[in-house]
């Protein structure tokens, strides 16, 4: 399922991850070009194949938003990133 969501139109990453501290927990990190490709998204019929992994499984979510600065990083904080 993962991959179809991938390859679905306006998806930029869909990757899972896990902290190295809690093997309980699963981060998963999407992006979308903008926010119809999201509602498109949620609009699919993943999502009710997803709802019933999440009953299946007993899976709960906590969502976080992160939205791109869309002025670049500023130049104060450009010299922690090591490129």
């Amino acid at each position: 399922m993962a991959q179809r969501i991938r390859d679905e139109k306006g998806n930029e990453r869909y990757d899972y991850f896990q902290p190295l501290n809690d093997p309980d927990t699963i981060l998963l990190i999407d992006s979308w070009h903008d926010q119809a490709a999201l509602d498109a998204h949620h609009a699919s019929p993943m999502m009710d194949e997803l709802a019933a992994l999440r009953e299946k499984y007993d899976l709960h979510m906590k969502m976080e938003r992160y939205v791109t600065d869309q002025q670049g990083m500023p130049a104060s904080d450009q010299k922690f990133i090591r490129k």
